[in-house]
């Protein structure tokens, strides 16, 4: 679950960690993210959301584990190429475009 809200009772509760009263504006493209299974392979893990504003993604792009989000975030991978957030990011009022693979060796 999303660290955007907590459960009380059943009922779901903007967290009061987050310091503002809105949920973020997310925009997910269309292509990569429609079909729910193929959405869910697209993250190691529910990024840190608490201090998200705004997240724009945009083409083929996947999140590691422990990717956390503050600010305004725009990602958009170049047509043909992909765009892998590595584990344990933090992007803060970034924009990532073109192309980005890091891998583990």
């Amino acid at each position: 679950m999303s660290n955007l809200y907590t459960l009380d009772h059943g009922a779901l509760l903007m967290s009061p960690k987050r310091m503002f009263p809105s949920t973020p504006l997310v925009k997910l493209g269309n292509k990569h993210f429609k079909i729910f299974s193929e959405y869910l392979s697209r993250f190691g893990s529910i990024p840190d959301l608490l201090e998200l504003d705004h997240l724009t993604v945009s083409g083929d792009v996947t999140f590691g584990k422990g990717v956390s989000l503050k600010g305004t975030v725009i990602i958009i991978a170049n047509h043909g190429d992909r765009i892998d957030i590595p584990a344990g990011s933090i992007l803060e009022n970034k924009i990532v475009s073109g192309n980005l693979r890091i891998m583990d060796h």
